[in-house]
């Protein structure tokens, strides 16, 4: 069994990661949250509760567990005391949470900013959830950001007063309502002194618990295919969900990752502007809409539904150097006499099996389908591969044959218990 295991979603995201991250977070004894912030949120099912993350990483349920966030998020730290006072509401203490002294804070300003771009931006709008995101990773690589050191220092009230005279010229330029200086520190100056504790040299805990032997696993949010390098850009997230985040958003190096496994949605949603090949909308993307729920965990947006993608999987298969892959909701896809999955992409009159990198090359990409039988049954009690519907296992076996990776598990329900394992890993 390996030490250390990255957890990602291998699509647009939603793909079922919190539970899937939760299920391995039990036999970890460090969960890292290692990019993107409070845009994500991971909804748990557990016991017959449901509880839904938005920046805390999915082993806070389990004291014995640290859970850290590291310093490749950009973290609201507002919303990150909500989130604890709403689990310590439901009974969990939280005090094994540990918040990277490098990772950049997302302050008032910078939600301000995001939404007046995406206001400017009109019809070509990113689809961003106007949470910040964006301008808080623009200021750390503008080299301008306030760190979470800075934050809970002495020093935080000059810095937040030169840094909030910049940003309110520039809110004022576009349009939006300056902050007030005063009313606006006395606010944060109380959240630092709340999360003040928290926060600590998470690079060097890291480093204490691997040679102490511990098992670490790495939860990354969105999904590869919204990586600002890797993703369809424009239309992407500003972090890297990709395996390669988990490097440099939490500091471990490249030779202790021992396994990396995609987290893979039996058809495909994407949420927001962007190419999607294989959308369709109809009745049946009606059915599997209402079946699985897909609206935005944060937005409550509807989420786009399309066929089952395996060249976007192909690809992300590649890029994150994925070495299992874990299928999620494949019990919503009962009922269906027939499903659709592309293997190939028609693009100005040729076949191509990968993902151009201009996102209006992708968006004239013409899925080519293999159509596959479906089945009726409920697979909701099912309890290992031999229980499955002789086509589900077929659909499950087309996948792999394609991608040329195992399917380790599959989940056939939203509580943890609905989780088979045919493989392990961790």
């Amino acid at each position: 069994m390996s030490k250390s295991l990255i957890v990602l979603g291998s699509q647009w995201g939603d793909e079922g990661k919190g539970k899937i991250t939760n299920y391995y977070s039990e036999r970890a004894d460090v969960v890292v949250r290692y990019q993107g912030g409070n845009n994500a949120g991971h909804t748990i099912v557990f016991n017959h509760q449901t509880y839904k993350l938005r920046s805390i990483p999915s082993g806070v349920f389990n004291p014995k567990i640290k859970n850290i966030l590291g310093h490749g998020m950009v973290i609201n730290p507002k919303s990150v005391i909500t989130e604890i006072n709403s689990l310590k509401e439901l009974g969990f203490e939280c005090h094994n949470i540990y918040i990277s002294d490098r990772a950049h804070v997302l302050f008032d300003y910078h939600i301000e900013i995001d939404k007046l771009n995406e206001e400017a931006l009109k019809e070509k709008k990113i689809g961003t959830t106007k949470n910040g995101i964006g301008p808080a990773y623009y200021d750390k690589v503008a080299r301008v950001g306030i760190r979470m050191c800075d934050f809970v220092s002495s020093d935080f009230k000059e810095i937040y007063r030169f840094t909030l005279e910049k940003k309110n010229i520039q809110i004022k330029e576009m349009g939006g309502t300056p902050i007030d200086f005063e009313s606006s520190y006395q606010e944060y100056q109380k959240v630092a002194d709340t999360l003040r504790p928290f926060v600590c040299d998470t690079i060097d805990l890291l480093k204490q618990e691997r040679k102490a032997g511990k098992k670490i696993l790495f939860e990354g949010a969105q999904g590869a295919l919204l990586d600002v390098d890797f993703g369809s850009y424009p239309y992407v997230t500003s972090s890297n969900p990709s395996s390669g985040g988990a490097l440099c958003g939490s500091g471990i190096g490249m030779n202790h990752i021992e396994e990396a496994i995609g987290i893979v949605k039996a058809y495909t949603t994407r949420v927001g502007s962007g190419a999607f090949p294989t959308e369709f909308e109809d009745e049946t993307s009606h059915y599997i809409r209402e079946k699985a729920h897909e609206y935005g965990t944060v937005t409550k947006r509807p989420r786009r539904i399309g066929w089952l993608d395996l060249v976007a999987l192909n690809y992300s298969a590649t890029i994150n150097g994925l070495t299992g892959i874990f299928l999620t909701l494949i019990d919503i896809l009962s009922g269906l006499k027939e499903i659709k999955v592309c293997t190939s992409y028609q693009l100005n009159g040729k076949e191509i099996t990968t993902i151009p990198a201009k996102d209006s090359d992708f968006a004239c990409c013409v899925p080519q389908f293999k159509t596959l039988p479906g089945w009726e049954e409920d697979l909701s009690h099912v309890t290992c591969f031999d229980e499955l519907p002789e086509n589900a296992k077929k659909y499950i076996e087309f996948i792999e044959n394609y991608v040329g990776i195992d399917v380790i598990g599959f989940s056939v329900g939203a509580d943890k218990n609905q989780t088979v394992i045919r493989k392990e890993v961790f």
